[in-house]
């Protein structure tokens, strides 16, 4: 599932296509389908559920969020559509 990118982000730089400096990695936005231990999640961007860090966001599941080199770095609010 793909989620649009709400103005408020675009409008903090328009990073659309581009990648870390430091990784080469992008941020993609995914949703939280199951909480675990330590900080860590379930998240599914499309290509089905991964583990990923939500230690930097409060995420709870049915959140979408945008994860960067497998860390939650944002909990994205809902778009209409």
């Amino acid at each position: 599932m793909r989620h649009a990118i709400p103005a408020e982000l675009r409008a903090v730089g328009d990073w659309a296509g581009e990648s870390c400096v430091t990784c080469s990695d992008t941020a993609v936005p995914a949703t939280v389908v199951l909480l675990l231990a330590d900080g860590l999640a379930l998240a599914d961007a499309g290509a089905g559920p991964e583990e990923i860090s939500v230690a930097l966001v409060d995420a709870r599941v049915g959140d979408t969020v945008l994860v960067h080199a497998g860390e939650a770095i944002r909990v994205l609010p809902e778009v209409a559509g």
